[in-house]
């Protein structure tokens, strides 16, 4: 089966769609091709805080991209739920954070970029969050950090891209990148060719493989995390919190999330009894009333990894009409918007561009060409 489409997207996790959205709102026909379920790798997997974990430890321009996103979030959840009766559960619940080594390098970063971040003492954490099991003596907060459910995130993407008539080729497996005289001309999949003059990569941890077929290697390489659920009731966890790097995150209907580990695995997706009992342990330590309730899931994810901390965002050397949006590792949710975005001004030329491109662009240290 044969297509022809304006741009296509390779990759149907939360990355590429959204790009889809921005493309297809910009006037242009968009098909995205993924190899199993939209959504359905670490888009679904992942827990949604719509912030980097520690923020002040990542570039400055992991920074101005999750502010971007992180501003125009409210707007998306906005426009899913009116356009598709399905609430992503946008939360504005804040992150209380009980590490304070960083605090001084925390504020500073707090006071450079604007940020909503306070130390409180162990009495307002209790305020903040009852069911702690042991307070710090300081802790710091942010009151302005939201999160998102991600399965219904997708699930409500997944509805609005078809009422805009984006083309979903599902369970549809990308053999080869088709190049002629320098430039991409479209796809070679298990089904037949699609043909466009816009290619996105957007195949997260897969995404490495699929350029190296045009001979380009970049870095970026599948990062197992495990997760675990709790079925607990609204109001045992008000806010996230977080500590020595695992976090609670707790839904609006009451369960509560716990992550999660990090695993350089390869593309290994297996659940471990390491992994939970870590899990478990550090859920119990920030919140022992969980003891109370069942754990009803486990599973993991493959997070994109790319070891200097920033994706890769922009055009792929070498080869006119293709593009990358991926390498996001744990920040794909907080940074999507703001990926989706930029990735969408560069393929069609926009010259007001949310950030300046050139940090996320594909370079000799980011990349080798075979």
């Amino acid at each position: 089966m044969n297509q022809t489409t304006d741009c296509l997207i390779v990759g149907g996790g939360l990355i590429g769609m959204l790009t889809a959205r921005e493309m297809v709102a910009a006037g242009l026909a968009v098909t995205i091709i993924e190899k199993g379920c939209v959504g359905g790798e670490s888009s679904w997997a992942g827990g949604g805080i719509l912030s980097p974990l520690y923020p002040w430890q990542y570039p400055l321009e992991t920074t101005v991209l999750a502010s971007w996103s992180q501003s125009h979030y409210p707007q998306l959840a906005e426009e899913l739920i009116a356009g598709t009766g399905i609430d992503p559960e946008w939360t504005q619940c804040g992150l209380l954070m009980l590490d304070v080594d960083e605090a001084e390098q925390a504020l500073s970063w707090a006071q450079d970029h604007h940020q909503s971040l306070q130390m409180v003492d162990a009495e307002k954490s209790l305020q903040l969050e009852p069911g702690l099991g042991c307070p710090p003596a300081a802790a710091l907060w942010m009151p302005q950090i939201a999160q998102v459910r991600n399965p219904r995130l997708i699930k409500s993407l997944k509805c609005d891209l078809m009422g805009r008539s984006v083309t979903l080729r599902e369970n549809e497996e990308v053999l080869e990148l088709l190049c002629q005289d320098g430039r991409v001309t479209g796809v070679r999949t298990d089904r037949g060719k699609v043909s466009a003059p816009l290619v996105v990569a957007a195949g997260g941890a897969w995404s490495a493989a699929l350029l190296k077929g045009v001979g380009q290697e970049v870095k970026i390489e599948p990062v197992r995390g495990q997760m675990l659920l709790y079925k607990a009731q609204p109001g045992v966890v008000h806010r996230m919190v977080m500590q020595h790097g695992h976090y609670l995150i707790p839904r609006r209907d009451g369960h509560v999330l716990v992550g999660s580990t990090v695993e350089y695995v390869g593309f290994d997706k297996s659940i471990t009894s390491t992994a939970r009992n870590e899990l478990q342990k550090a859920a119990l330590m920030m919140m022992p009333k969980l003891e109370a309730y069942p754990l009803i899931a486990h599973w993991a994810g493959l997070r994109p990894g790319n070891r200097n901390g920033l994706p890769l965002i922009g055009p792929v050397p070498g080869v006119q009409g293709l593009f990358i949006n991926s390498g996001h590792f744990r920040n794909g949710v907080v940074l999507g918007l703001g990926s989706a975005r930029l990735v969408s001004d560069l393929m069609l030329e926009r010259t007001a561009m949310i950030v300046d491109p050139e940090p996320y662009r594909i370079t000799g240290e980011q990349a080798v060409m075979q």
